[in-house]
C-alpha cells in the first residue's frame, strides 16, 4: 500500500515524454522502431510517426538544403558577399573589410553571436539590427573560428528572400518541402490542416507546455508579433527581416520526414541535390573545444548546417560526441529547444540512418557516454536493441 507520501509524489510527477525514433537505408526502407507517448495529453491523442513536431535545430539543415538548391540555379554563390544579395551592406564593425558568405553563415563562423534576441518583432528591419556592435563577436572575423550562434540563420533566410523574392517560409515550401513531398512547414504557416490537427504538444521537463497547444487551429499570430502588438503580415519586407518564420529552428516535421531527407541524402541527392552539393555541407572543419556550444566536447566538427558524430574526431580526448556509442562517424544535425532534442543522423559508409525526437529533457542534461542527454543516449539505445549491425532495419517480433 502506498504511503500518503508516495502517492503525492507519484500524483506530481510528469507524465513520460513522448518520443518517436525511426530508421532508413539507402534502399529507401523506413522502419519505426520506437513511438511511445502521447501528442496531446489534453485529449489524450498518442503520438505517431507522422506527427510534426518543432525539430528544432535540424530545421538548420533543411535551410541549406534551400540554399544549394538556389546555388545549383546559378542564384547564390556560397563564397560571395551576402551584401550584394540583400541590397544592404552587411559588415562585422570590428571587421569592416572582412566580406560575410553564405558559407560562413552556414558553419557558424561568420562572426556572429547570440547576444542579441534574434526572435525578431514582425516590424523589425534585419540591417538596424546587425549594426548593434553586441551582434557581433569582436574578437572573431567572418571566416574565423566556429561559434555556435542562432542568429546565423536569419541572415540566411534573408538572403533566400532577397532572392527568392518572396517570404522565407514560402520560398523554403517550393524550394524542398514540396519536390520531396514532405509534410512539412516553418511555424504552421505553409501546412495542411490535417498537419496543424496532428501537432505535437511540445512539455517540459515538468509537464508544463511549452510549445505548440493549438487544439487543431492556426496560431493566431505565426511570427513574433510587432512592437505595438499588431499581427499584419503584409508590413513583412522580404530581404530585410529573415527571422520571422524561425529558420534557425522552427521547422515542424514528423520523424518519417526527417527519414525521407535522410534516404536522399543517403542516396547522394536523388535527384534532388548533385553530389558535389552535398560534399560542401559534409565538409567538416574541427571546432575548438572551448569554443562556444563546443564547450563540453559536443561540437567536434562542423561543416555548413552538418556536424559530425563520432569518427575520427574522437581521437580529441575533449571530444564527447559519440551519442551512438560505437565510435562510427555518422553525419547529420542535432535539436534542443523547449525540452525537445532531436537528430537526424546517417552513416554513409553503411547507408544507414536514424530519425528520432524526445521530449520533456532537462536543460542540460548529459548522458553517461557522450556529450548528449542521457534521454537521447536511451532513446537511440532503444532503437537499436534487438537489431544486429548487419541488418538495421530488420524487424525483431513486438517491434514497433
Amino acid at each position: 500500500m502506498l504511503t500518503i507520501f508516495a502517492a503525492l509524489t507519484l500524483a506530481a510527477a510528469p507524465p513520460p515524454p513522448a518520443q518517436v525514433a525511426v530508421a532508413f537505408d539507402r534502399e529507401g526502407k523506413i522502419e519505426t522502431r520506437v513511438v511511445e507517448g502521447e501528442a496531446d495529453r489534453a485529449t489524450g491523442r498518442p503520438l505517431t510517426a507522422d506527427d510534426p513536431v518543432r525539430i528544432a535545430s535540424v530545421s538548420k539543415l533543411v535551410v541549406a538544403l534551400g540554399v544549394l538548391r538556389l546555388a545549383e540555379a546559378g542564384k547564390l554563390d556560397l563564397d560571395r558577399d551576402v551584401s550584394d544579395y540583400l541590397g544592404w551592406r552587411l559588415r562585422a564593425p570590428a571587421f569592416p573589410d572582412r566580406p560575410v558568405t553564405l558559407g560562413q553563415l552556414l558553419g557558424h563562423r561568420a562572426g556572429l553571436t547570440d547576444n542579441v534576441n534574434y526572435a525578431l518583432p514582425l516590424d523589425s528591419d534585419l540591417e538596424t539590427v546587425l549594426r548593434d556592435p553586441a551582434a557581433w563577436d569582436a574578437a572573431r572575423p567572418p571566416g574565423g573560428d566556429f561559434t555556435y550562434a542562432n542568429l546565423n540563420y536569419p541572415v540566411v533566410a534573408a538572403v533566400i528572400e532577397a532572392v527568392a523574392g518572396e517570404r522565407f517560409d514560402r520560398a523554403m515550401a517550393r524550394l524542398v518541402l514540396e519536390p520531396l513531398r514532405l509534410e512539412a512547414c516553418f511555424n504552421w504557416t505553409t501546412c495542411s490542416d490535417g498537419a496543424v490537427a496532428r501537432a505535437v504538444v511540445l512539455y517540459g521537463a515538468d509537464g508544463s507546455v511549452e510549445r505548440d497547444e493549438l487544439k487543431g487551429q492556426r496560431p493566431a499570430c505565426p511570427v513574433v508579433p510587432a512592437t505595438d502588438g499588431s499581427c499584419d503580415l503584409s508590413v513583412y519586407r522580404p530581404g530585410r527581416h529573415g527571422a520571422g518564420f524561425s529558420p534557425q529552428g522552427g521547422l515542424r516535421i514528423s520523424a518519417n520526414g526527417l527519414a525521407r531527407i535522410g534516404v536522399m541524402l543517403l542516396r547522394r541527392g536523388d535527384g534532388f541535390l548533385k553530389p558535389e552539393s552535398l560534399a560542401r555541407l559534409e565538409a567538416m572543419a574541427p571546432v575548438h573545444p572551448t569554443s562556444g556550444e563546443g564547450t563540453g566536447g559536443f561540437f567536434c566538427e562542423y561543416g555548413m548546417a552538418m556536424h559530425s558524430n563520432g569518427g575520427p574526431a574522437l581521437a580529441d580526448p575533449a571530444c564527447r560526441d559519440d551519442l551512438f556509442g560505437d565510435g562510427r562517424l555518422r553525419l547529420g544535425h542535432s535539436g534542443d529547444a523547449y525540452g525537445l532534442r532531436s537528430g537526424l543522423w546517417f552513416d554513409l559508409e553503411r547507408g544507414r540512418g536514424i530519425a528520432y525526437f524526445t521530449t520533456q529533457v532537462p536543460e542540460g542534461q548529459k548522458g553517461k557516454r557522450s556529450a548528449y542527454s542521457a534521454a537521447e543516449e536511451a532513446l537511440v539505445d532503444k532503437a537499436r536493441a534487438g537489431h544486429p549491425d548487419a541488418s538495421p532495419l530488420a524487424s525483431p517480433a513486438g517491434a514497433h
